[in-house]
Order: C-alpha cells, then sequence, then structure tokens
C-alpha cells in the first residue's frame, strides 16, 4: 500500500473538475491505476452521467471548511470492499484484504472459525455473522507494526477511524 495515492477530499470532481460544494453529497472511490489504488472523489451528477469505471466506492457528503468530521462507512461497505479482494494475489491487497479481515473481525461482522495450511499460505476460514456462510482470507502472517500501518493507511483512503 506504500504505492498508494492516499488524499483527502479536495473539494473538486476528478471527472469534471468543477468544485464540489462543502455540505454536498459526491462519491468517494478507489481507483485502480498502474501504481496501485489510488483515491478519486466525482460529484454526484458526474457520477450519475458517466458512472465512472472504479474499483469501489461509497457515498459522502464534503466536509466543510476546518470541520473535523469522520465520514462513516458501515459494515457493508467494509464487507463489501473485502468481498471485492477476494480473488487478489497481488501481496499488497492481499495484505490490505487481511486488514479488512481483522477490522471486521473486531467489528463482529465476522468471526473466525478455523484455519488450514495450502500451498504454502495459512488460509482462514471465517463465519460471516448472521449469515449461513462463509468465507476465507489469507494470512500473510504480518508484524504489529505493518498492521498498525496498514490500518492507519486504510483509515485514511476511506476518511475513517477503526478505534471503536
Amino acid at each position: 500500500m506504500a504505492d498508494w495515492k492516499i488524499t483527502k477530499p479536495l473539494g473538486v470532481c476528478a471527472g469534471s473538475e468543477k468544485d464540489i460544494e462543502p455540505g454536498k453529497e459526491f462519491f468517494a472511490t478507489l481507483v485502480e491505476t498502474a501504481a496501485g489504488l489510488e483515491r478519486r472523489d466525482y460529484s454526484v451528477d458526474f457520477w450519475a452521467e458517466h458512472k465512472p469505471d472504479v474499483y469501489c466506492y461509497w457515498k459522502s457528503v464534503m466536509p466543510l471548511p476546518d470541520e473535523k468530521k469522520k465520514l462513516f462507512v458501515d459494515d457493508d461497505m467494509l464487507m463489501a470492499f473485502f468481498e471485492r479482494l477476494t480473488e487478489e494475489q497481488d501481496p499488497e491487497k492481499v495484505n490490505f484484504r487481511f486488514v479488512l479481515t481483522l477490522i471486521l473481525m473486531r467489528k463482529r461482522v465476522l468471526k473466525y472459525d478455523s484455519s488450514r495450511s495450502e500451498d504454502g499460505q495459512e488460509i482462514w476460514a471465517l463465519k460471516v455473522t448472521g449469515q449461513q456462510r462463509s468465507v476465507e482470507a489469507v494470512n500473510p502472517h504480518l508484524t504489529e507494526d505493518k498492521i498498525e500501518e496498514l490500518s492507519g493507511q486504510l483509515g485514511q483512503i476511506l476518511q475513517v477511524e477503526f478505534d471503536e
């Protein structure tokens, strides 16, 4: 994730280059580029007309000047992002997905069930709370420092804090 371009909302639509006024809804997105995932924001009007090709997205409200506001990203959006990363093989995306796994476990959306070894990798089986299905995640055996670093970068990308 060190190559990912992490920015805060700049108040400008990435598609039309028009201002997104404070207090107005917009779509925050992650777009896959040659350098990795990059955050881009789009106005609601541009989004409706052009439907940009993005890796994932969430709807938000442009913060007011000097406003220190935590933008809300719900558990469903985190789970959708987790599932979008299922087939990824890139080590940085595998690490990113594992950190999402830990966050979703802490939020009690996922519950550890078991693990197995496959092709030299540890695979965790997890139950989805309130559903009759399981998902899997590769445990890349990250250090605590790496997990903390990736959690912080994930929080910056999504503009949230994961301390609850």
